[in-house]
């Protein structure tokens, strides 16, 4: 991947003398010195790529995942701190890059939970959403396509229920809290917690019908 800003048209000729060759020779400078940085960076992606879409690979188990990952890292790194040393590039790209494959840990973990309490149905005693959810390297093409079409229906449904049913439901579903934990983020008892959730799962399960887990 290469990175550059192209030159701007139209400018004015640099031949006049004084103040305005001074000028010229700046901007002469300034010019050759932004096209020595974008060779440099340039350079530095090319030989970092390779080692760094493997790195990614192993984070996450899917080389389309880790090309997009690695290229939203590189393309953040021109982006804030082409202007830094270059031997700071490295640190600084490995570090945009671990970031951005922790997001992705927690966005899969969120997505994860949802669809464990689709095939399980979220109410069994002692049921540990986390513990239980699936690998997302195993999926196959059809079920990643019904993932997707169940969370599609499952925002729907979210936003259609009573507020504290919602909350209750996204606390201990999205964010694997337990029952004490949801009770003290939302400021009511355990008992109102567990009622805030059942009933907010009864009615997704009719809500969403075929996307529901037996």
């Amino acid at each position: 991947m290469e990175f550059g800003t192209p030159i701007a048209q139209g400018e004015a000729p640099c031949t006049e003398a004084g103040v305005f060759a001074v000028s010229c020779a700046r901007k002469a400078q300034n010019g050759a010195e932004t096209l020595q940085r974008q060779q440099q960076i340039n350079r530095f992606l090319a030989e970092v790529e390779r080692r760094a879409l493997r790195f990614a690979e192993i984070a996450v188990r899917d080389a389309d995942e880790a090309m997009d990952l690695v290229q939203d890292a590189m393309i953040k790194l021109v982006r804030n701190y082409a202007k830094k040393p270059e031997d700071e590039w490295a640190p600084l790209f490995y570090r945009i890059l671990q970031n951005g494959i922790r997001d992705w840990h927690r966005r899969q973990a969120v997505r994860n939970r949802v669809m464990v309490w689709f095939g399980r149905g979220g109410e069994e005693k002692d049921y540990d959403p986390v513990a239980t959810a699936p690998d997302p390297a195993t999926r196959t093409p059809d079920e990643e396509l019904e993932t997707r079409s169940a969370l599609d229906e499952l925002s729907h449904a979210l936003s259609r229920l009573p507020p504290r049913q919602r909350e209750a439901f996204m606390l201990r579903t999205f964010e694997g809290l337990d029952v004490a934990g949801t009770a003290v983020a939302m400021g009511v008892s355990q008992g109102s917690v567990k009622t805030h959730y059942s009933r907010a799962v009864h009615t997704l399960r009719d809500a969403l019908g075929e996307h529901y887990g037996d």
